[in-house]
């Protein structure tokens, strides 16, 4: 209790200086700074798994809500760029598992797995399968969601001029209760029934489906309100420093900084497809960043939401790169199995 006590109050406080400070996105990256800095000075700290991931549904809904008809039809105009993520995909593989391998040393397993811009859990759970460093893998990944969120905001301000003080949704006074129930229900009974049928990144997709429905019918007619918004990106803010805890010294030389030194790589491969595709005309800059971005998809659907982005672009390149990520990784841990048992 007194990690997760602990994990609240450094977050918390990480929220009052950003905003004091006026620095962009108090409510996701004081919790990230805060925690990292607290993690590396030695304090337990803990979150809830639980409630983590019952916030995302907040997302999932919010993202859901935005879907029209219209949006929909304007999707079918999206292939060519959606065919560039598993060329991405491919080409993170084969950069990063040289790069872990020939510069760091580690073995393939963790090599490949961390190499893969999946979801944390996915990643952990089928590196640990094939033999990989469990421990490694999680702040190879924290590390690369920490930097490419922090790293993101100063981006879209600096050379697109985003707006990152926008609030996220309407005031929840504004909003009838019986709006705010539909929008708890699609959260809750998405999540539920997406996580029973073994959907991947069932948290934000369950809900983003089920008030997708709703909203397309015309009955689910708000996102949810800025106050919920902003407790999602509390805790997952939160969720990613609490990633660092118990970091050691000899873990930051070698694993973290082995996480920072493969972000630059990701962060030169996005912008080169993002010119790629803004040179040929194919999508906005502002979107591609985002949709292209090897970042977690919670956090990448909130910088999206707060600066007004086309979501169903965005959350429909993510979605791809995720399925692209899973579908592989148990194909690639059987043919590394095949090699190891055959080099016996």
């Amino acid at each position: 209790m007194i990690p997760r006590l602990t994990a609240f109050g450094i977050a918390g406080v990480g929220v009052i200086v950003f905003k004091l400070l006026q620095l962009p996105l108090p409510w996701l990256l004081g919790p990230i700074f805060a925690c990292l800095l607290a993690a590396l000075a030695g304090l337990p700290m803990r979150g809830i798994k639980l409630l983590n991931e019952g916030m995302r549904t907040i997302l999932g809904v919010a993202v859901g809500a935005t879907f029209t008809t219209a949006l929909l039809g304007s999707m079918i105009g999206m292939w060519p760029t959606l065919l560039m993520i598993p060329v991405m995909t491919g080409s993170i593989g084969i950069v990063g598992v040289w790069y872990f391998q020939r510069i760091w040393g580690f073995d393939f397993p963790t090599s490949y797995y961390g190499a893969m811009p999946g979801g944390l859990q996915d990643m952990l759970v089928f590196g640990e399968e094939a033999g990989g460093n469990v421990r490694t893998l999680s702040l190879i990944h924290a590390t690369r969601v920490m930097v490419i969120v922090v790293v993101l905001p100063f981006l879209l301000t600096l050379v697109w001029g985003a707006d990152l003080t926008n609030p996220p949704g309407a005031p929840a006074s504004t909003i009838a209760w019986q709006q705010i129930t539909l929008m708890a229900f699609c959260g809750i009974a998405g999540w539920r029934v997406a996580k029973r049928v073994g959907m991947f990144g069932a948290s934000i997709l369950g809900p983003l489906l089920l008030a997708a429905l709703l909203s397309l019918i015309g009955v689910l007619q708000h996102r949810p309100p800025a106050e919920a918004i902003w407790a999602a990106q509390f805790f997952i803010g939160m969720g990613v420093g609490c990633q660092y805890a118990g970091v050691t010294l000899p873990e930051v030389r070698k694993d973290v900084t082995a996480g920072l030194g493969f972000c630059i790589i990701l962060l030169v491969l996005t912008v080169i497809f993002a010119e790629a595709i803004h040179l040929a005309d194919l999508a906005p800059p502002l979107e591609t960043v985002l949709a292209f971005a090897p970042g977690g998809q919670a956090e990448l659907t909130v910088l999206a939401l707060i600066v007004g982005a086309d979501m169903a672009f965005v959350v429909a390149h993510h979605v791809l790169r995720i399925f692209v990520v899973i579908l592989g990784a148990p194909l690639f841990a059987r043919l590394f199995a095949q090699h190891s048992n055959t080099g016996k």
